[in-house]
């Protein structure tokens, strides 16, 4: 039998120090405040004025209602009264138990009202927080999305956006109504009879609301690693169904399983006690509020015995306590989704006070494109400052020439790539597009003027026509079909049932390694960029499609600047120069045939590969110094300036 052994796991990272917890809900706090009145929006502030309005309304008829109900009860009960068949005086009470009926219906359809029109508010709410969020999260370099956990990234993000209109929501409507609505009633029962009933019913609220805060904070933190596990868990699985092929080529399913039943197994233990002090939360409540209301009714009887206080004074105080203890009952549903909310929201404000590594300079002018010369002026660089991948790299391509960057595996060739492209900036040195040093420029506009095929494609889990598309959404129909022609995949595409209609599956899963590249090489070709990079873009081609794309390639880099990093020296024998990068360091340069001749470190990779593809194509051996690319060959499409 196979053994299956334990591989290393990531832990949960540490809960955040009270302190911090607590800034952070402050700052999810302040940054809802705005939706309380949402700047620029003349429909979405009447929506709240009249939902405060119906609230102001509904809490009225509502703490009208045991007046009115205690006028019918004293009416009914009255010496003389129905009870000795005099008809007539059954109006009064009649008049006050529909009076009653009325108020409980206007409350409810006040509340109801009160809802519906708040809800566009809420929604909206969450709309632009969840917009602002990701919106940031573009903005972030590219070292977070290579550190991020995806599953547990998406999980809080939707959460943090659903809580946004919970706090909206209890916040305005529960909360602070609860609020007005106990001192209210407080000072009712102190008018109409004496303080005790104030004194015994404050304390009751009082101390219903004290525990109920003491507690859920000692519950939260249970809360708090529950959802934390759920995170955990929820990552695992994301994470092993992308990399399903991977999980299969290793016969790893049964790692897989027990790394998600540990995380499960976190999660259910803090579920469980998530849940156990949930119900010594709620005995603790129903008992404060059990007390308050024995004393309260024991002083209301007294009162009726004494002749103090009539039946109706006695259905009155019953009323109010228990109108009081079906919201209070809530309270502590209320403050567990507040408190819940605001962790959720707490994640999100983390995330928004992330500060971008890679960020444009003040007032940073747009990249204005000539004719794309690139340079590379003693650029260093690291991705740890303790271990640099470039080290002093110069060259220079002019605009409208092509350059090849290869050598061995980690040397900091798609480093070059990545720094052209601003996902980074140099830790010294200077990379200039006609003479602009791309820091000082919007990193929009570098990025607009460069089209990149990358080695390892990835694909959104949508159609091909929407994956060629999205180098450039505006196109035609025509733009993404010829787009397709030139990189050698239309003829495959019309051959599929659904054409361009079909999806690629998750990460482009149902395409073959060649299909992905041959689509991202179609994107490329529709953005039409002044200057163009490509890292290893043919590495997953078979010979003949590899020999195809790569005149395609050389057609329409004729006239634009062009960057190939490559590992298959073969294809990049046309350049007009090539550079050997070697820890760090351009170790050589040249063209094709006499860094050949020097027999340096190029000619041992030439020699190396040679041996391993003894079928290299003629054309490539016989062809030590090709000619330039022919600008003739240009295809009929302008490079985009």
């Amino acid at each position: 039998m196979k053994q299956h052994a334990s591989l290393p796991d990531d832990s949960a990272a540490p809960p955040a120090p009270r302190a911090e917890r607590e800034g952070g809900q402050r700052q999810a706090l302040r940054a809802l405040l705005p939706h309380l009145w949402p700047k620029g929006s003349v429909e979405l502030k009447a929506r709240i004025v009249v939902a405060v309005t119906c609230l102001v309304l509904a809490k009225l008829a509502t703490v009208y209602v045991p007046l009115v109900y205690k006028g019918a009860v004293d009416a009914l009960t009255q010496p003389g009264g129905p009870a000795s068949a005099v008809v007539p005086m059954l109006v009064v009470p009649l008049a006050l138990l529909f009076a009653y009926g009325l108020l409980r219906v206007t409350s409810t359809a006040f509340g109801e009202l009160r809802d519906a029109i708040f809800a566009k508010v809420g929604q909206r709410a969450a709309r632009r927080v969840a917009l602002e969020v990701f919106r940031h999260l573009h903005t972030l370099a590219l070292a977070f999305h290579l550190d991020r956990r995806t599953g547990g990234l998406s999980r809080a993000l939707d959460r943090g956006t659903k809580g946004v209109e919970t706090l909206l929501s209890f916040l305005l409507f529960n909360i602070v109504p609860m609020l007005v609505e106990i001192p209210l009633v407080c000072a009712i029962l102190w008018a109409l009879y004496d303080w005790r009933f104030a004194a015994v019913t404050f304390l009751t609220i009082g101390g219903y609301i004290v525990y109920t805060l003491a507690v859920t904070e000692w519950r939260m933190k249970h809360r708090r690693a529950m959802n934390e596990m759920d995170n955990e868990a929820n990552t695992k699985i994301v994470d092993s169904l992308l990399n399903y092929e991977t999980v299969k080529y290793f016969g790893n399913e049964v790692h897989e399983e027990r790394r998600l039943d540990a995380a499960l197994s976190r999660y259910e233990r803090a579920a469980v006690l998530t849940r156990t002090s949930l119900s010594a939360l709620n005995l603790g409540q129903a008992t404060i509020i059990a007390v308050g209301v024995t004393f309260i009714m024991l002083m209301a009887a007294q009162g009726v015995v004494e002749g103090a206080m009539t039946v109706g004074d006695f259905v009155l105080v019953n009323a109010y306590l228990v109108q009081l203890y079906l919201p209070l009952n809530f309270l502590g549903v209320a403050y567990r989704e507040i408190k819940q909310s605001l962790t959720d929201l707490e994640v999100l404000a983390g995330l928004k006070s992330l500060r971008a590594t890679v960020a444009d300079a003040p007032g940073a002018p747009a990249l204005e494109v000539a004719g794309g010369e690139i340079v590379f002026d003693r650029v260093t660089f690291g991705y740890d400052e303790r271990r640099p991948i470039l080290d002093g790299v110069n060259f220079t391509v002019p605009a409208g020439r092509k350059l090849a960057i290869v050598g061995a595996s980690g040397a900091g060739k798609s480093t070059v790539g990545r720094l052209l492209f601003r996902f980074y900036d140099a830790t010294s040195g200077a990379i200039r597009i006609d003479g602009q040093d791309v820091r000082a420029l919007t990193q929009e506009s570098v990025r607009a003027a460069i089209g990149v095929v990358p080695q390892d494609t990835v694909l959104f889990n949508d159609t091909i026509h929407y994956n060629i598309a999205y180098g450039r959404p505006d196109a035609s129909a025509a733009e993404i079909e010829q787009a397709a022609r030139l990189a050698r995949i239309h003829d495959f595409i019309l051959d599929l049932p659904d054409g361009y209609r079909t999806r690629v599956g998750e990460r482009g899963l149902k395409l073959s390694g060649g299909e992905k590249q041959r689509v991202a090489i179609a994107r490329t070709i529709l953005k039409n960029p002044p200057i163009l990079l490509f890292d290893e873009a043919t590495s997953s081609l078979d010979s003949a499609t590899e020999r195809d794309i790569q005149e395609s390639l050389k057609a329409i880099s004729s006239d634009r600047t062009t960057i190939v990093i490559a590992h298959r020296l073969s294809t990049v024998v046309d350049a007009d120069e090539i550079i050997v990068i070697e820890d760090g360091r351009v170790a050589e340069r040249g063209r094709h045939g006499p860094l050949l001749q020097q027999g340096g470190r190029y000619a041992e990779l030439w020699r190396r590969q040679q041996e391993s593809t003894p079928e290299t194509d003629a054309r490539d051996a016989n062809a030590p110094n090709p000619e330039p690319p022919n600008p003739a060959r240009a295809l009929a499409v302008e490079p985009a300036r």
